[in-house]
C-alpha cells in the first residue's frame, strides 16, 4: 500500500474534424493525490516480477485554451482521474552482501 502526492502534465488540444487544423490548446500541471498497491515476487536467483495499481485523484479545474498565435479561445472545466498499471521485471546485483561495500568499494 502507498499513497502520497502526484503531478501530471497533460495536453489538451481542439481540432477543426474536416480539416485537421489545430483551433486551440492547454497544457496545465495538475497536483493531486494518490493511492496505490502492488505486489512482487522473487522466482530465481535475484530475479522478482511485480505488479502494480496506482490511482491519481487530480480533480477538476477550470482550463483555458489559447489558439495557435497565443490568443484565448475559451475556458473548459475538466475532471481528471488517473488510472495507471505496471508489470515489471527485476534483477537485484549482490551488492550488499556481507563482504562487499558496493560498486567502487574495494574488498580488503
Amino acid at each position: 500500500m502507498k499513497g502520497g502526492a502526484a503531478v501530471t502534465d497533460t495536453k489538451y488540444d481542439t481540432f477543426d474534424i474536416p480539416t485537421g487544423v489545430l483551433l486551440s490548446s492547454a497544457n496545465p500541471t495538475r497536483w493531486g493525490g494518490t493511492v496505490g498497491a502492488g505486489v512482487e515476487v522473487g522466482f530465481w536467483q535475484g530475479w522478482s516480477v511485480g505488479v502494480e495499481y496506482d490511482h491519481l485523484f487530480m480533480g477538476s479545474r477550470d482550463v483555458s485554451f489559447l489558439t495557435p498565435a497565443g490568443v484565448f479561445a475559451g475556458t473548459d472545466h475538466i475532471k481528471q482521474d488517473v488510472d495507471m498499471g505496471l508489470v515489471r521485471l527485476n534483477y537485484r546485483f549482490n551488492w550488499g552482501g556481507p563482504n562487499y561495500g558496493g560498486p567502487g568499494v574495494g574488498n580488503y
